[in-house]
């Protein structure tokens, strides 16, 4: 009961510490003029290497490598470093075409993808809930997409594409390392799959060529982002599903499209009219409806 306890304050934690690292995301990009592939690659480098670092020290050291001695599990393990990837970038190229309270949304469609995914595994044509919970998170979406008019498109189709993108990805990040966590520790599970995409992505923006205009501004909210939006929550979040799952954490990470969009609101001045709102509210809602589903 405690550990269940712990996993659902960690799914919460992880949704807080993301709301507010996307506004400083978008803060940083806008502002500050940093470039999303540099950030993306010190975000996960890292965090890599100082969860590694830190397993060194841990009873379950002798895991670092011996997840690299089953063939099956060194697989999964670098196709999760390619979804963290995946993950990483999408969710960023859309606060990048659009703003961080946008972006967040549209990623929670998740949970309804999730839903989607297992009533096809297990041959299960969508209940009810799910069947609603597709419908409002369209009507959410085509709200957000339009502001309610239909001739109006009131986001970019780039950011759209990148939204229902990081939808995608978001949902297979939390089905897929599931049986990885439960054979090994999330410190070195999650330590590998950061340090291999951040090695990876390098390729694509060295980390040593810096972007952005720096000051104390700049160096305090990337290190939030880094440190504790990258380092601190993704443990929080894979932890979570460890104990209770990658359905049920996905759905108490629900609170993170609201404090993205409560702290965009506020601070970035973002403009969102009604239609926006009740989109907003659409695609959220989805997530409240699917919680009353009993089961991962």
């Amino acid at each position: 009961m405690n550990s269940r306890f712990f996993a659902y304050i960690a799914a919460l934690s992880a949704a807080i510490i993301w709301g507010v690292n996307g506004t400083m995301v978008q803060y940083l990009v806008v502002t500050k003029a940093m470039d999303i592939e540099w950030l993306i690659t010190l975000r996960l480098l890292i965090p890599g290497i100082i969860l590694l670092l830190i397993s060194c020290f841990s009873s379950k050291r002798k895991q670092i490598i011996d997840v690299w001695k089953n063939k099956k599990d060194a697989l999964a393990l670098m196709v999760f470093s390619i979804a963290m990837i995946a993950v990483q970038y999408t969710f960023f190229a859309t606060i990048k075409a659009s703003n961080a309270a946008t972006a967040t949304i549209i990623q929670y469609l998740a949970p309804v993808l999730i839903a989607l995914y297992y009533a096809i595994v297990n041959l299960k044509r969508p209940s009810q809930k799910e069947t609603i919970a597709l419908i409002l998170a369209l009507t959410g979406t085509f709200l957000l997409a339009t502001g309610g008019n239909i001739n109006t498109i009131a986001i970019s189709g780039t950011a759209i594409f990148w939204g229902l993108l990081s939808a995608a990805g978001l949902a297979f990040y939390a089905i897929q390392p599931v049986r990885l966590l439960k054979e090994y520790s999330a410190n070195i599970v999650i330590g590998w799959a950061m340090l291999m995409g951040g090695i990876l992505f390098s390729f694509v923006h060295a980390p040593w060529d810096v972007s952005g205009t720096w000051d104390l501004t700049t160096l305090s909210l990337f290190a939030f982002i880094v440190l504790i939006g990258g380092l601190l929550a993704f443990s929080f979040y894979l932890r979570s599903v460890k104990i209770i799952g990658g359905y049920i954490t996905t759905l108490l990470t629900s609170v993170e499209p609201l404090t993205a969009t409560i702290i965009a609101i506020v601070w970035l001045k973002v403009a969102f009219g009604i239609p926006e709102l009740i989109g907003g509210v659409c695609v959220i809602s989805t997530v409240f409806l699917l919680s009353k589903k009993g089961g991962d």
